[in-house]
C-alpha cells in the first residue's frame, strides 16, 4: 500500500485539493529543466526538492521524502547524491535550523543557501 496524501489542511504546505495538481505541475517543470537545461543538475534536484516540501503531500516524513525523491533524481541526472549536512536531520540540532532557514531562504526565492546545504 502506497503513501495516502494527507487529508487536512496544515500550517505549512499548500490546500489538501492542491497537492495533486500541484505535484503534476511540479514533474512538468522538472521535465522541462531537464530537456531545455534550465538549471544545473544540482540545481534541478534542490528546487525539485524544494517545491515538494512546500508542497507537503504527506501528514508527516515530507522532507525526508523529498530529499530521497532528490537523491533519486540526481542519480538519473548522473550526479552524486547530496549530503544533506552530513547529519540525521530528523533530530532537532544546529544541523536541521541550517536546513530549515535555508528552505525558507528559497522560499523567498534564494535557492543558493539550499544549494549549499544540499552538498555539505
Amino acid at each position: 500500500m502506497g503513501r495516502q496524501n494527507r487529508t487536512t489542511d496544515r500550517n505549512i504546505g499548500v490546500d489538501r485539493w492542491q497537492i495533486e495538481p500541484d505535484l503534476r505541475a511540479l514533474l512538468n517543470d522538472v521535465r522541462y529543466w531537464i530537456d531545455h537545461k534550465t538549471f544545473s543538475p544540482d540545481e534541478i534536484s534542490v528546487r525539485f526538492h524544494h517545491r515538494l516540501v512546500s508542497i507537503h503531500p504527506f501528514p508527516n516524513g515530507n522532507g525526508r521524502h523529498a530529499r530521497l525523491a532528490a537523491d533519486l533524481l540526481s542519480e538519473r541526472l548522473g550526479i552524486p547524491r547530496f549530503t544533506w549536512g552530513s547529519v540525521d536531520l530528523v533530530e532537532e540540532a544546529e544541523t536541521r535550523r541550517r536546513y530549515v532557514a535555508a528552505l525558507r531562504a528559497a522560499d523567498n526565492h534564494d535557492i543558493d543557501p539550499l544549494l549549499a546545504f544540499a552538498r555539505s
